[in-house]
């Protein structure tokens, strides 16, 4: 049993690790630590802890697509919700920004990098939340205000895997 504990806490120092980014690295690997405690539905793909004196923000990039189980637009702000609270109870900064991306289709012959280095994904999730509206903010992302939803992800949202739309996964061309 100890030794089960003690591996599983040296992956999530792991994966804390190699997720943190930003200039203030131990406090990004300190909430990622926290984080990362737990299986999301939508993986925590980036902690990032950028600051400048006594001012930080958090920014966490997660993965828009190959969700753990099903989620849909509720399910995902729910998530966030749970996710910024997290990150406001372990950690001094004062704005955290949290982003989902997805893949964009990969096309022969196209470089994807070199001299003309093309984004190999896109955001399609997008809120920004103050450590001053704490208490306030859930309900202002469940009403979807000042909150950045691409249409067609959200819209794909909790589809499953048999009714054309592959969960988690944003196809343009099926956007209408």
């Amino acid at each position: 049993m100890i030794l089960a504990f003690a591996l599983a806490a040296s992956v999530v120092d792991l994966d804390a690790a190699e997720r943190a980014a930003g200039n203030r690295m131990a406090d990004a690997v300190r909430i990622g630590r926290v984080l990362l405690r737990t299986t999301w539905p939508a993986q925590v793909l980036r902690i990032r802890v950028d600051g400048v004196g006594s001012h930080a923000v958090a920014g966490l990039m997660l993965s828009g697509v190959k969700f753990h189980r099903r989620l849909d637009a509720a399910g995902f702000s729910s998530e966030v919700i749970d996710l910024v609270r997290l990150t406001f109870a372990n950690s001094t900064v004062e704005e955290v920004d949290v982003w989902a991306t997805v893949p964009l289709p990969y096309r022969k012959q196209q470089p994807v990098n070199g001299e003309y280095l093309q984004p190999t994904d896109r955001i399609v999730y997008g809120a920004t939340i103050g450590r001053s509206e704490a208490t306030t903010f859930a309900e202002r992302l469940l009403r979807g205000d000042d909150v950045f939803w691409e249409a067609g992800w959200r819209r794909a949202l909790g589809k499953a895997p048999g009714d054309g739309t592959a969960q988690g996964a944003f196809r343009p061309e099926a956007q209408s």
